[in-house]
């Protein structure tokens, strides 16, 4: 057994590497190693013999593994030193130039919106892209025959073979949200829901999938005057001008009532759109008063609770402030363009230092 001590830890102190050390401990220690032979005799002694030699050899067994694991944890630091001096960086060197990134517009804009409806006292709210047939069209009194809900307009979700339940879609707008929000907190409410939402559309001014938000409020005592207040204080500080004049075209939606189209007056002077003056008229939003069987769908009493909502789309509101002539322009993955119409990261939109740059 000493022979055996001497030569292993003498080999085991020599080894230069793990895979070395491997072997070592497989000619010593494994099924076969010569340690293991020797306990296997163990068997063939007498017990008085066993008593003595037993010992001695577990003994040997722990002293080889632990100077195994030993001289491993000292390779393996070995070989991080050398590591570390090999991929040492000085780094009071000079960098290299660095292409500062942007800020997507729709990501901008939706910070705009965000900290202007803040200002009003909206909370932001978010829900699912996919929900059921229930929230994005029923619970929005929506009827089974409205042409939204036709496949030409609405992604409808696949279904497996004999499922008769109403399938999922790809929500068409952000006012899901909207319901999920009552249901969760009933009223009074103040929030906006800006999102994604998908259509099947794509041209110059669609896509199939854009951006939205939605606003609501619920109380006791609102009306489309407040409203028109609401939406008075947004466009002037969205667009940054002190006076805008508003103008609301009676309209149809199934989920308010009465429902309005609200255009701005503007003028499109050498091509630039000027808000505020002018004698043009441009549509920019939808909005009205909830329908009673939209609140009593989310859970709220509309004999104690009214309110208005409004909605928008992120991505039109980013081409008419920043002059983005084509909406597909927007999800090109064009670095040039986006490196054109982009903001500074450290830009963060706020009323009092200024929405945008």
């Amino acid at each position: 057994m000493d022979d055996l001590r001497e030569k292993y830890i003498a080999l085991i102190a020599g080894a230069g590497d793990e895979a070395a050390l491997e072997d070592l401990r497989v000619q010593a220690v494994g099924k076969k190693g010569e340690i293991s032979l020797q306990m296997r005799e163990l068997g063939k002694m007498t017990p008085e013999e066993r008593q003595v030699a037993g010992p001695k050899l577990n003994a040997l067994k722990d002293e080889i593994n632990s100077a195994l694991a030993a001289k491993k944890e000292a390779l393996a630091d070995a070989a991080l030193d050398e590591r570390l001096r090999g991929e040492w960086l000085d780094v009071t060197l000079p960098v290299r130039p660095v292409r500062q990134g942007s800020i997507h517009p729709i990501s901008q804009v939706t910070e705009e919106v965000t900290a202007i409806f803040a200002e009003l006292g909206f909370s932001v709210a978010e829900g699912p892209q996919v929900d059921s047939d229930w929230y994005n069209f029923d619970a929005l009194n929506i009827p089974g025959h409205h042409p939204a809900r036709a496949e030409m307009d609405t992604f409808y979700m696949h279904r497996a073979t004999g499922d008769n339940r109403p399938p999922h879609v790809l929500r068409t707008h952000t006012s899901p949200v909207q319901i999920r929000t009552m249901e969760k907190t009933g009223a009074p409410i103040r929030i906006i829901a800006p999102g994604r939402v998908y259509r099947a559309d794509y041209d110059q001014t669609h896509t199939p999938m854009f951006h939205q938000v939605e606003g609501l409020a619920i109380d006791k005592d609102i009306s489309m005057a407040n409203l028109k207040w609401v939406l008075e204080e947004f466009v002037k500080a969205y667009f940054e001008v002190d006076e805008v004049e508003l103008r609301f075209r009676a309209s149809h939606f199934p989920f308010t009532e009465p429902s309005a189209e609200v255009d701005i007056r503007c003028s499109w002077e050498g091509g630039q759109l000027k808000v505020g003056e002018g004698d043009d008229w441009l549509e920019i939003l939808g909005s009205g008063m909830v329908h009673p069987k939209v609140l009593q769908n989310a859970g709220v009493d509309p004999n104690e609770w009214q309110g208005f909502a409004f909605g928008m789309g992120i991505d039109r509101i980013a081409m008419l402030k920043y002059g983005i002539p084509d909406l597909r322009a927007f999800f090109d993955s064009d670095l040039r363009w986006l490196r054109h119409y982009g903001f500074a990261a450290l830009d963060t939109p706020n009323l009092h230092g200024g929405l945008s740059r």
